[in-house]
C-alpha cells in the first residue's frame, strides 16, 4: 500500500514546477532560435531586392551616360559599380 504525505505532495509539486521551468526557458530559447533564422532569412531577401534595384539604377545611368549625361551621372556609376563589387566580394 502507497502511503501518500504531505512531504510526497510538496515534492511531487516541486518536481513538476521545475520541469514547467525548464520547458518554458527551452521553448523560450527555441523561439528565439526560430525567429533570429526567420530574420536572416528576411535580409537576405531584403539584399537580394535591394541588389536588383541598386542594377537597375546603374543601368538608367548607363543609359544617360551613353546620351551624353556628364558629372555626377558618372560619379554615381562609378561609385554604385564599386558598391557592388566589394558587396559580391564580401557576401560571396
Amino acid at each position: 500500500m502507497i502511503t501518500i504525505t504531505w512531504q510526497t505532495i510538496i515534492t511531487a509539486g516541486a518536481v513538476i514546477a521545475a520541469l514547467a521551468a525548464i520547458l518554458s526557458k527551452y521553448n523560450k530559447g527555441y523561439d528565439f532560435i526560430k525567429r533570429q533564422n526567420l530574420q536572416d532569412d528576411e535580409i537576405k531577401a531584403l539584399r537580394a531586392e535591394q541588389t536588383i534595384i541598386l542594377k537597375g539604377v546603374l543601368a538608367c545611368l548607363k543609359g544617360l551616360s551613353e546620351q551624353g549625361c556628364d558629372g555626377p551621372v558618372h560619379e554615381a556609376e562609378k561609385e554604385i559599380e564599386q558598391y557592388l563589387i566589394q558587396n559580391r566580394a564580401t557576401t560571396v
